[in-house]
């Protein structure tokens, strides 16, 4: 293991909330050059593992590379750490009604069922569509609790993996059920690339998903597993223009500035179908349909520094 991981793995949870809140300015590490040479081969011994916060952050910034994966024979996994179950504006607009905990329950059902089908479109079989069931808005709180305390979600009222297609149903909301069940899956897995949201993003549960993706990887460096990380939330206004563009580059995030990314270009074929999983989403695009067709682009951006 060495020292930067070891770091990593042992920092104290304080430290990793201040780099997640943005209180702790990091050293500026090496600055990438860009382009594919930055990530590893993708081909027949390839397993891809995206790691999303919540149901279409696979298919917003990762659906490209897994469609190539899984075109060169590879293995794509998808883990999914919550199941969207506390969107207001989800309820508002699919339940005309503020959250009850059996509509949130459903709604992350529902959400559960989209990503099922549009990671069916992009070509990952069921058996490696993974649902953890923690709690929407929840996790970096959950990352920063002590050993001996549960969380209870606001939102469905749960302590525990409510779902019975999650991959753990009834685990409870413990640092520990949190950092067990990753790794359960990273040993499931067994992945060589490991595609993971930057601490850097804007919204808390993928920040706490990039850190427990970089922790657990730390603590099992012999994986030789290799992380490169995305955003979705990258700072005002970003991604621009707004709207689906076919054929327009992704520009980088101002909350990654200093960190100059891989660029991963998509074929044309490969834009189709991320904008076919994206459609599945049906309760996502009903309020956020600019926003989400933004990532519709000709490239994907990953990064290799968190």
């Amino acid at each position: 293991m060495t020292a930067r991981r070891a770091a990593l793995a042992t920092a104290p949870l304080a430290l990793l909330a201040a780099l997640a809140t943005g209180n702790v300015t990091a050293a500026a590490g090496p600055v990438m050059t860009g382009g594919m040479q930055d990530l590893p081969p993708l081909g027949a011994t390839t397993s891809l593992l995206v790691v999303a916060p919540h149901p279409d952050d696979e298919t917003l910034c990762c659906a490209g590379i897994i469609q190539r994966v899984v075109r060169a024979g590879g293995r794509v996994s998808i883990v999914w750490i919550t199941s969207g179950d506390a969107s207001e504006l989800d309820m508002l607009l699919i339940e005309h009604r503020l959250f009850a905990p059996a509509k949130a329950r459903e709604l992350g059902a529902r959400r559960m069922r989209e990503a099922r089908a549009a990671a069916t479109l992009l070509g990952v079989p069921t058996a490696r569509q993974l649902f953890m069931g923690f709690p929407d808005r929840g996790v970096l709180r959950i990352l920063n609790l002590d050993r001996t305390s549960r969380y209870t979600s606001g939102f469905t009222d749960a302590a525990a993996v409510p779902y019975s297609d999650a991959v753990f149903p009834g685990h409870p909301y413990t640092r520990d059920g949190l950092e067990q069940d990753f790794e359960q899956v990273l040993a499931r897995v067994a992945p060589t690339l490991i595609l993971a949201p930057t601490p850097r993003d804007a919204h808390p549960d993928h920040r706490a998903a990039g850190l427990l993706a970089t922790a657990a990887l730390a603590r099992s460096a012999g994986s030789g597993a290799q992380l490169r990380y995305w955003i979705v939330h990258g700072g005002e206004g970003w991604p621009s223009p707004r709207g689906l563009e076919p054929g327009l580059p992704l520009t980088a995030a101002p909350r990654i500035r200093g960190v100059t990314p891989a660029v991963f270009t998509l074929t044309t074929a490969e834009e189709d179908g991320k904008l076919a999983a994206l459609r599945a989403y049906d309760t996502q695009l009903r309020g956020l349909k600019p926003f989400l067709l933004a990532f519709v682009r000709s490239t994907e951006l990953f990064a290799a520094e968190p």
